[in-house]
């Protein structure tokens, strides 16, 4: 028999053991919470990839934003910044505007790849700037003069479980913004340019951003440059895009095409003249962050009728989603301003869209405001263009009517 110490003691002693069975109960709850919480969200994404990929235009996705589809959008937006990782800014490197790693481990070696687990990179991008430079600018440094550069890469899903989650194999085509002289001097040729034949046939209806174009369907000079193989950035997809096409077309594919940027300009460009090009492509989908206007009514209307869908993520205190030109819609022209608009006068209007300058808005808007934002210190120019602002005013979003989840707290608290 014990005694009421010894009892005491005993049960002392049996406390720990007792905590010990509590902890680990609850540790299995939060471990099985979570796996169902992770199980669901596969679920979601499974079977709603075709709505996440906008077959229904984001219709009741956007506001509030679905959590399963912020997590997409998130996603896509480390495909970029892998991008910007990978590039080797450095004007005093030999190897200045090319990737700083081999295709294997473009991903791998860049800090935030959780969420781009189960992709293979398959082929290195390079943009060409088409503007013929006078001679006196071989006096320059080479750094000044790099006429094609690399802009990012073609990736696919080759991971099983990964396939199994997304409900589909999915290819992405990331392109990161301006970073060369070159690559400035074409966001300056502002006007409009008519698309060619091959992905427009209307008769030069369909008009760009010259400068844009001109990256995206410039061979190298001398039919060199980089390691494009001598191709144009447009020539370098649609091979890439058919060998893709050859291999898994039987299975359900989607092609994602993300930017920033100027890269967001790009990757509307590339989503069109893939649907262009291939009868029976996928479903294409472009997710942009802070990408400036890109065509007329025309373009958009070519967009639209080809199927391609467009999700433009816009700061609305980013100067660059305003530019370049004035938005002209079935209402007439107006200057935009913070996505509304001052109306031209009609003389105006008439003037506008007679010149190479009248733009359109294109696809579905997520916009975004960094005002408000108690993490941005700064909120210049460059920190509301930035890549990373966008990623962490998606990541906070709740609603236009509540813009950030600090909002939330706020009023909770």
């Amino acid at each position: 028999m014990f005694s009421a110490a010894s009892s005491q003691r005993a049960t002392t002693l049996r406390r720990p053991e007792r905590s010990n069975t509590v902890a680990i109960t609850g540790l299995n709850k939060v471990t099985k919470s979570w796996e169902l919480a992770r199980a669901a969200n596969a679920a979601g994404i499974r079977d709603k990839w075709m709505e996440f990929q906008g077959i229904k235009n984001w219709e009741g996705l956007l506001d509030p934003l679905d959590d399963d589809l912020r997590d997409e959008i998130l996603r896509y937006g480390e495909f970029v910044e892998a991008a910007y990782r990978c590039f080797d800014f450095d004007a005093t490197s030999s190897t200045y505007a090319t990737c700083m790693h081999p295709e294997a481990s473009i991903l791998t070696q860049c800090d935030s790849v959780t969420n781009k687990k189960g992709y293979k990179v398959t082929r290195n991008l390079y943009a060409t700037c088409g503007v013929q430079l006078p001679d006196w600018t071989g006096r320059l440094p080479a750094w000044v003069s790099t006429q094609s550069s690399w802009i990012g890469y073609v990736a696919v899903c080759d991971d099983a479980d990964e396939i199994a989650r997304l409900g589909r194999r999915d290819v992405v085509i990331a392109y990161r913004g301006t970073a060369t002289c070159m690559e400035w001097l074409e966001n300056l040729r502002a006007t409009l340019a008519c698309l060619p034949d091959d992905m427009a046939p209307d008769g030069c209806e369909s008009m760009v951003q010259a400068g844009f174009l001109s990256l995206y369907t410039s061979p190298p000079p001398h039919g060199g440059g980089g390691d494009g193989g001598g191709l144009s950035l447009q020539r370098s997809v649609r091979e890439e895009i058919g060998k893709i096409l050859g291999e898994y077309g039987g299975e359900r594919l989607s092609v994602t095409v993300t930017g920033h940027s100027l890269g967001a300009a790009l990757a509307t460009l590339t989503a069109h003249d893939i649907n262009a090009t291939f009868e029976h492509a996928p479903l294409v989908t472009v997710v942009s962050f802070g990408g400036p206007r890109v065509g007329n009514r025309s373009f958009r209307s070519q967009l639209e009728k080809s199927g391609t869908k467009v999700l433009r993520i816009v700061n609305s205190d980013d100067p660059i989603t305003k530019v370049p030109g004035f938005v002209v819609d079935e209402n007439g022209a107006k200057m935009s301003k913070n996505g509304g608009g001052r109306r031209l006068p009609g003389w105006l209007q008439k003037h506008v869209e007679d010149t190479q300058w009248a733009y359109a808005e294109i696809g579905k808007e997520l916009r975004l405001s960094s005002k408000g934002c108690p993490h941005l210190s700064n909120r210049g120019v460059a920190t509301c263009h930035d890549l990373k602002t966008y990623l962490h005013l998606v990541d906070n979003f709740v609603s236009s009517n509540c813009p950030l989840r600090a909002t939330v707290l706020n009023l909770r608290s």
